[in-house]
């Protein structure tokens, strides 16, 4: 089976501790005593957030410019589920915005106010996994969100595997195999690249559905196509959503991914509500309830096996949690 297609120059050229290096070295702003300041006007136009939302902003490179504008805003609403009670400053006061304040979030993780909100609006600097570190740590970041982060800011966290174009036979064989478990092969931004009968029996025909449409992105929000019936389908689309931005910082200006978002939003309001909440997770093995026409309740458990040599791609195999989900599938698949 085919695949689916579908910062600122310093003008004082003495460096001074936490000052934001000239263009393409790396910044390491971290704060000592009372602290430090980046000085320096900019140049260029930079994304800044204001009551209106996010001025796009000028740049030579659509990605990494898109890339910042995902940074500035992911980290705002990082901040802003925060409240200030909880990291130890005083809730009173009045707050424009919930949450803490970008001067709250430069002083607890230890780096120049300036600096900070230069991050937050998306401006064009460098800066250190150091740094990264002591934001993830203030801002409460779980692992998923903190290796979202480090994307963003384009510090790596090891060697990105490179993406292949085809499967190999081998593969469809394996899923096969492994029948009457229902099982498929994904990239990262939720194609579907294989699958076998069980799949087609238990969870949704995939064989029907035009190759144009086979992302469960889609298929979920979408297409009416989907006929299965998951019953927690509504924490399950809320996790797609949250992995497919997380894969989606490795993608910021490739048209594959562009297109895709952008027809998401533009034909799902649901998906648009979920968009907004810059959420990030990735893979889930929680055990899923699908409520099947034929032999009701089954109770499946994904396990995901990463085909690294392949690139980002994984392969997904529903297991029965229990004997009665068995003996349904067998029926079902007539193994």
């Amino acid at each position: 089976m085919s695949l689916l297609t579908s910062m600122p120059s310093a003008t004082d050229k003495t460096a001074r501790p936490g000052d934001p290096a000239q263009s393409g070295n790396e910044v390491d702003p971290v704060r000592t005593g009372n602290g430090v300041e980046p000085v320096g006007s900019g140049n260029g136009v930079d994304s800044v957030r204001t009551g209106s939302g996010v001025e796009p902003l000028r740049t030579g490179s659509s990605g990494k410019g898109e890339r910042r504008r995902e940074l500035a805003a992911f980290l705002r609403s990082r901040r802003e589920r925060i409240r200030p009670d909880e990291v130890g400053f005083a809730p009173g006061g009045r707050r424009r915005t919930p949450g803490l304040r970008r001067e709250e979030v430069a002083q607890l993780a230890g780096v120049g106010v300036t600096w900070y909100t230069w991050l937050e609006q998306g401006r064009d600097i460098n800066v250190s996994a150091q740094v990264l570190e002591a934001i993830s740590r203030t801002l409460r970041l779980d692992r998923s969100e903190r290796n979202h982060l480090y994307t963003l800011a384009g510090v790596s966290l090891g060697p990105a595997p490179a993406e292949c174009t085809a499967l190999p036979q081998s593969v469809q064989r394996m899923l096969d195999k492994v029948s009457p478990y229902p099982a498929l092969v994904l990239n990262t931004r939720y194609d579907v690249l294989a699958f076998n009968d069980a799949y087609c029996k238990v969870v949704l025909d995939m064989a029907a559905v035009p190759v144009e449409e086979r992302n469960l992105l889609w298929l979920n929000f979408v297409s009416p196509e989907w006929r299965c019936s998951f019953l927690d389908a509504e924490s399950m689309k809320l996790h797609m959503v949250a992995a497919y931005r997380a894969a989606l910082a490795d993608h910021l200006g490739e048209p594959e991914w562009q297109d895709l978002t952008g027809r998401l939003l533009a034909n799902s309001a649901e998906f648009a509500q979920l968009w907004e909440r810059y959420d990030v997770a990735g893979p889930s093995n929680k055990v899923k309830l699908l409520d099947n026409e034929r032999v009701g309740l089954l109770r499946i458990e994904p396990a995901n096996f990463w085909l690294t040599q392949l690139g980002q791609f994984r392969a997904t195999v529903y297991t029965a949690v229990d004997e009665a989900t068995e003996e349904k599938l067998r029926q079902l698949v007539g193994a």
